[in-house]
């Protein structure tokens, strides 16, 4: 595993206004698929949800195999991408744990219960990604 002691990755994963993640998998014809997801971090692992019949959720069933790119957009841009191995979840407990800390993070706090009610549902997953590889730069227009 290639996760780097630099706490500058972390950081950026939880800066906050929330900075939402785009998710690479493979479709079934091998083509990539990116998509936007919201997450949180528990530990060095990352975490988000997603419907069981969603592309994701059949990409990772198929190949665990994952990429999440977090970007800052505003000059001196920087970034942070994690390469991991991806597991589904269907404990309740869990999914509405992280569907309630996930929705905090991107909706606010007063309205965290409201998108953990909302998606910590059975027919969701919860999606821990268990880092491989971590490439970050910062201030790459310096």
């Amino acid at each position: 595993m290639s996760v780097p002691d630099d706490p500058f990755w972390r950081e950026f994963v939880d800066a906050m206004p929330a900075r939402t993640a785009k998710a690479a998998t493979t479709a079934a014809d091998g083509s990539p698929r990116v998509t936007p997801v919201w997450v949180a971090r528990d530990g060095d692992e990352l975490i988000f949800t997603t419907h069981s019949t969603s592309a994701k959720a059949k990409a990772i069933k198929r190949d665990p195999r994952v990429a999440l790119c977090f970007d800052d957009e505003q000059p001196p841009f920087s970034y942070v991408i994690v390469h991991g191995e991806a597991s589904l979840s269907k404990d309740l407990e869990q999914l509405q744990h992280w569907a309630t800390v996930i929705g905090g993070r991107y909706m606010g706090a007063d309205r965290a219960d409201e998108y953990g009610a909302r998606n910590g549902v059975p027919g969701e997953l919860l999606v821990r990604v268990t880092p491989t590889k971590v490439i970050a730069a910062r201030d790459i227009a310096d």
